[in-house]
């Protein structure tokens, strides 16, 4: 995944697409798969809510 992919430009203002690792902190992202968010780095894994 590249750079520009994770990021926007809003209003002159950075934005973050995807979201961080509570663990890790800022600058660690979550990969978002079909069923879970989890960290490459620590492990932390997030199952998302059924509908």
């Amino acid at each position: 995944m590249e750079k520009r992919q994770l990021y926007a430009v809003e209003n002159d203002k950075i934005v973050r697409k995807k979201r961080f690792c509570p663990r890790c902190g800022p600058g660690v992202f979550l990969a978002e798969h079909k069923d879970r968010y989890a960290c490459g780095k620590c492990g932390y894994t997030e199952f998302k809510k059924k509908k």
